[in-house]
């Protein structure tokens, strides 16, 4: 129980032995406080100084011998007062900082961060991420390279997954890549092809970009790509095919 809440004040294992052996020893030559401790003479030589500097042990001199004796425990008090001063101008340092850090950061955030998903939890997150994400987004509508290979995985991994859109209030573009496709609501929906199918299905949405497909077993897999200036560039390619197609 001493040990540890001396540990929470700071002081090491070493320290300790040091300290309680100090304590229980009364004035002593370092060579007795280091038999005490069990620690080697140097190393104790130099642990009593640290101690001293916390105010927690003296010495004195008598007969050419240096004899070392511990503080009154009170003393552990000032001690842990000199922490929570020390904590306080640390507190006041990292408020000085934190502006410059967060620039930093900032900067951070604007570099492209790709996110790796596989199997069907994996593709369920990607489309929960694009209702989650248009929601915080100014505008809540996103846009989609729709294929018909693909998107049979997608209503049999998320049924729901257009009722929660439209309960959401999230309003959807399409460009349909091969057959099918029908409108629920909240959705428009044009025709590059009906004929031949895209390994992709490509979502553009809220500064990002999903790809969805699957891998030679069969098996669904899908990337975020969070990138604004990707995320424009997608959107000025979807708007203009948008724009030509009928």
């Amino acid at each position: 129980m001493i040990e540890k809440i001396l540990q929470n004040l700071g002081l090491t294992d070493k320290e300790i032995k040091v300290y309680l052996s100090s304590l229980k020893l009364g004035p002593t030559p370092v060579r007795k406080i280091a038999l005490e401790a069990g620690i080697n003479r140097g190393t104790t030589y130099d642990i009593l100084k640290a101690l001293i500097e916390l105010g927690l042990v003296s010495y004195y001199h008598q007969a050419k011998k240096q004899y070392f004796i511990a503080e009154d425990p009170a003393k552990l008090k000032d001690v842990l007062e000199k922490k929570q001063q020390d904590l306080e101008k640390i507190k006041g340092d990292v408020d000085q900082i934190i502006p410059q850090l967060k620039s930093i950061y900032d900067n951070a955030e604007n570099k492209p961060v790709v996110k790796f998903y596989e199997g069907d939890a994996g593709v369920k997150i990607i489309l929960q991420d694009v209702i989650a994400s248009c929601l915080a987004a100014e505008k809540k509508e996103y846009y989609v390279y729709s294929s018909s290979t693909i998107k049979k995985y997608i209503y049999e991994l998320f049924p729901d997954f257009t009722d929660q859109r439209i309960k959401a209030n999230v309003n959807v573009k399409v460009i349909s890549v091969g057959p099918g496709g029908e409108i629920r609501g909240l959705d428009e929906r044009k025709w590059l092809t009906t004929k031949e199918s895209a390994p992709t299905y490509t979502l553009i949405y809220a500064g990002k970009v999903a790809m969805i497909s699957v891998d030679s077993n069969d098996r669904p897999i899908g990337i975020i790509i969070e990138d604004n200036n990707l995320y424009k560039t997608q959107w000025i390619l979807f708007n203009f095919a948008w724009q030509k197609l009928e």
